[in-house]
């Protein structure tokens, strides 16, 4: 990968990067177009990273498929794949840690506190490994985003971030690896995520401005559909994540509910 990536950067290419876990849907491969627009050379890379789970957490059974996924690659029109072994990025003798101590503070990083960590820390390598000009983020995961905008902010990193707004179905769920593990019943309760979201807006457009209303509200839709169990939901700065008590200018509403034995996330920017 290092020759791979010196190479065109010999040739005065732009490289852009999408890191996945694999299990390829639409909003990774919607990242990879926008990666083809902004760049000259595409890297994929497919690693399921363990120092992201915690105790307890799927990381044994998070869906895979490598075929599908290379075959999908391949009609994008990728350059490259990058799909390490766990012993190739860590192994037994790894000690090193990236470790934010703000940011995952909030929303995901409460309940999961290693995760964070994790995702820096793998970011930051596979980072040095690729030696990309430009990576690409799903806002399906906002808190992940505002992690490594911070990191490569802290950290010098010579890489310009890019997101990408969420991909959803046609009803509204926002794509995810993980929504394979909901039966159909279960499905229709992933939905209330979205229409929570969408029913917080509506009451901000009806001049509802207290973020305690709003949760209360939103609380009450989704506890409304069967097998849902509500991690969080809050309403927050979009830049640093603390939670408001009112809704003023943009505001993120974000929110983890179990459906199941899924773990679903989805965040929207409530505007007035």
């Amino acid at each position: 990968m290092h020759s791979f990536s010196d190479r065109e950067r010999g040739l005065g290419k732009v490289i852009s990067f999408v890191p996945t876990m694999g299990f390829l849907h639409e909003g990774h491969l919607s990242l990879m177009r926008i990666g083809k627009e902004r760049g000259d050379t595409l890297v994929i890379s497919i690693f399921v990273n363990p120092s992201q789970f915690g105790p307890g957490e799927d990381f044994e059974a998070y869906p895979r498929d490598l075929d599908k996924d290379l075959e999908l690659i391949k009609h994008i029109g990728a350059d490259a794949v990058f799909s390490p072994e766990r012993d190739e990025l860590y192994d037994e003798r790894f000690q090193t840690y990236v470790q934010l101590e703000k940011l995952p503070d909030h929303l995901c990083g409460i309940t999961r506190p290693v995760h964070f960590r994790g995702v820096a820390t793998v970011v930051s390598k596979l980072f040095n490994i690729v030696k990309p000009h430009i990576s690409l983020f799903g806002e399906k995961d906002f808190q992940q985003v505002a992690v490594i905008r911070q990191m490569v902010k802290d950290l010098n990193f010579d890489i310009a971030i890019i997101s990408a707004p969420t991909i959803r179905e046609d009803d509204g769920l926002a794509m995810s690896s993980r929504n394979t593990y909901l039966t159909s019943e279960q499905r229709h309760s992933a939905i209330s995520l979205y229409r929570s979201l969408q029913k917080a807006q509506e009451l901000v457009n009806r001049g509802q401005k207290e973020a305690k209303t709003i949760v209360e509200a939103a609380t009450e839709l989704i506890n409304s559909y069967p097998d849902t169990d509500i991690d969080y939901i809050s309403i927050c700065d979009p830049e640093t994540l603390d939670a408001v008590n009112t809704v003023n200018g943009p505001t993120l509403m974000a929110l983890a509910v179990n459906v199941g034995k899924a773990h679903l996330i989805d965040n929207m920017i409530l505007t007035t």
